[in-house]
C-alpha cells in the first residue's frame, strides 16, 4: 500500500512554541515565583516524550499529516557503502547483537539476510548540490537530479516507511532515472546514513524491499559504522 504526496514544508515552530510556554506556566508557582524543582520535572518529561517519539518515527509509526518534503541538501556529502564491512566480518559483532535479540534467528540468518540488503557494486557516493556522483570498481559517472516528491510505503509488517524520489534531469543513461532514499527520517534533517534505491522504473523500485544498499559517511573506519548500528 502506497500513498504520493507532494506538499510544501509545515511550520513545525508553531507548536514548539504552544508546548514551551505552556510548560513554562505550569512550572510557576502560585505566588508567582519559578518552581525550578517542577521545571526539572517538566524537562525531563518533555525530553522522554521526544526521545520515544522519535523512536516511533524511526521504528516506522507516524501520521501522514507529520511527513514533509526534503532535498538533496539533507545527503549531501561523501559516503561509503557498509557492504565491505558485512563481507570482512566487520559487522559480525552487530549480527551477533541481533541474534541475541531474536527468539528465532541466528547471527548466520541475519548475516544472509544483510548480504541480500547491503549488497552493491556502488562503492562509494558523492553528492554535492544537485550532483550525484557513483564510484564503482570501473570508474565513477554523474548525473543532476531533481524532487519529484515522495511515498508513504505500508509493509508487511504493519509499520511504514517514506521514499523520497529524485528523477535525472542530466547526466546520460548510464546514470539511473530514478534514486529514491530511505533513512528513517520523515522530515528535513541531516542524514546519519541511508538506504539508496535506483532504477529507470520508478514503480518498481517503490515495490523493493529486499535489496536496499545502505551508506555511512565515509569520514567513518568499520569499526564507528559498527558502533553507530548497535545504538539502533
Amino acid at each position: 500500500m502506497r500513498t504520493r504526496y507532494s506538499k510544501p514544508l509545515s511550520v513545525v515552530a508553531i507548536g514548539m512554541l504552544s508546548v514551551t510556554a505552556s510548560q513554562w506556566a505550569l512550572a510557576q508557582s502560585s505566588d508567582g515565583k519559578h518552581d525550578h524543582g517542577n521545571a526539572h520535572h517538566h524537562h525531563e518529561h518533555d525530553h522522554a516524550h521526544e526521545h520515544h517519539h522519535d523512536e516511533d518515527i524511526y521504528a516506522g509509526y507516524f501520521d501522514d499529516d507529520q511527513v514533509e518534503d526534503r532535498s538533496l541538501a539533507d545527503w549531501q556529502g561523501d559516503w561509503q557503502s557498509v557492504y565491505p564491512y558485512l563481507q570482512d566480518g566487520t559487522l559480525d559483532e552487530v549480527m551477533a547483537a541481533k541474534a541475541a535479540d531474536s527468539a528465532d534467528k541466528t547471527a548466520d540468518d541475519y548475516r544472509a539476510y544483510y548480504q541480500k540488503g547491503y549488497r552493491t557494486d556502488i562503492e562509494r557516493i558523492v553528492i554535492d548540490g544537485s550532483n550525484v556522483t557513483f564510484h564503482d570498481p570501473q570508474g565513477m559517472r554523474s548525473g543532476e537530479y531533481a524532487y519529484d516528491g515522495y511515498e508513504i510505503l505500508t509493509y508487511e509488517a504493519g509499520n511504514r516507511g517514506v521514499r523520497y524520489i529524485f528523477e535525472r534531469q542530466a547526466g546520460g543513461a548510464a546514470m539511473p532515472e530514478f534514486i529514491q532514499f530511505s533513512d528513517h527520517a520523515i522530515a528535513p534533517h541531516d542524514a546519519e546514513h541511508f538506504h539508496l534505491y535506483w532504477g529507470d522504473d520508478r514503480q518498481a523500485l517503490l515495490d523493493e524491499v529486499e535489496h536496499w544498499p545502505t551508506y555511512y559517511s565515509a569520514d567513518l573506519d568499520g569499526r564507528s559504522i559498527a558502533e553507530e548500528m548497535l545504538t539502533h
